[in-house]
């Protein structure tokens, strides 16, 4: 067991009597391993909560650690259930936190209100919302493209909060799947990802420039594994079109919240802590892609949900 100043507290509530454990440094010992019952901690002192249907959500969490290096972080990575594994949702309560981000569009578009209104005490944060938000404000013209999963772009749930905000809105939204598999293996630069880039993007953009046609002036990564891409997307968009990143607006989001609650972290320096529901070895390769920094196995606990 580590010292108390290796120690961080998280209440957990298992719909019994909330109790309230302690977790230690994840490269020491397994996720079970440090979850130690102790007394009650104060609620800055919780972690945030975030899951998603897979790892893409690694890039908000990639950003939040970026914007908010203090706080401590739970993340839960449904990957036996990609696209979306409605059991994530309520695994990931079942943890005290001081906020849980749907890290994952599909998610957020499937089950935001749902979460919201059974857990109404809780600061619960959708990805959707925030690049919606960042969309309208940074686009001038009001035409606006939406490059997303299909799933998502079936949801209509970008386009919907968009023309919330700014009913005069042109909102163009087109289904990029391959970005997905291109993203987890690492080909996000190069000719072969410009060239999957240019089948999606073209008849938005290229084609309608070389006729001299309006083009959209602000484009938004609907789906968290498409920063990986911004690069080669950004390329193929050219110049003039504004990259709305719905990982690093819902980081912005989440600090706000935080704010607004007085539940920032005074700590300098957080730790993460992983959880995932299938194949830990391939989480924490796909960890070290999507965070930039090697994610040991040691570190990734896989549960049973």
């Amino acid at each position: 067991m580590g010292s108390a100043s290796q120690r961080r507290k998280i209440k957990i509530a298992d719909g019994g009597t909330p109790r309230t454990r302690t977790l230690h440094p994840i490269q020491r010992h397994g996720t079970k391993d440090m979850l130690m019952t102790t007394e009650q901690c104060g609620q800055d002192q919780l972690p945030i909560g975030l899951f998603d249907s897979g790892v893409g959500g690694l890039t908000v969490l990639d950003a939040m650690r970026r914007l908010m290096p203090g706080e401590d972080y739970l993340f839960l990575g449904d990957t036996a259930r990609v696209p979306y594994g409605a059991k994530s949702q309520k695994t990931i309560v079942r943890y005290s936190l001081q906020l849980l981000v749907i890290a994952c569009n599909t998610a957020t578009a499937a089950a935001l209100p749902a979460l919201r209104e059974t857990w109404p005490d809780m600061p619960i944060i959708g990805v959707i919302e925030p690049g919606s938000r960042a969309a309208c404000e940074a686009s001038p013209s009001g035409d606006i493209a939406v490059i997303a999963t299909e799933s998502t772009i079936r949801s209509g749930a970008y386009a919907e909060a968009i023309l919330r905000r700014r009913p005069e809105a042109q909102v163009r939204s087109l289904a990029c799947p391959l970005f997905v598999p291109l993203a987890e293996d690492g080909l996000v630069e190069g000719p072969l990802a410009e060239g999957i880039a240019a089948r999606y993007l073209d008849r938005v953009f290229r084609v309608p420039r070389e006729r001299g046609e309006n083009i959209p002036d602000c484009l938004v990564l609907g789906c968290t594994h498409f920063p990986l891409l911004a690069d080669a997307i950004t390329h193929v968009a050219g110049p003039g079109v504004t990259l709305v990143d719905s990982a690093a607006t819902t980081a912005r989001a989440v600090k706000s919240t935080l704010e607004e609650h007085g539940l920032r972290s005074a700590a300098e320096t957080g730790e993460s802590f992983f959880l995932t529901t299938d194949d830990a070895e391939r989480f924490a390769r796909m960890g070290e892609r999507f965070l930039g920094f090697p994610v040991p196995e040691s570190r990734v606990e896989l549960v049973d949900l």
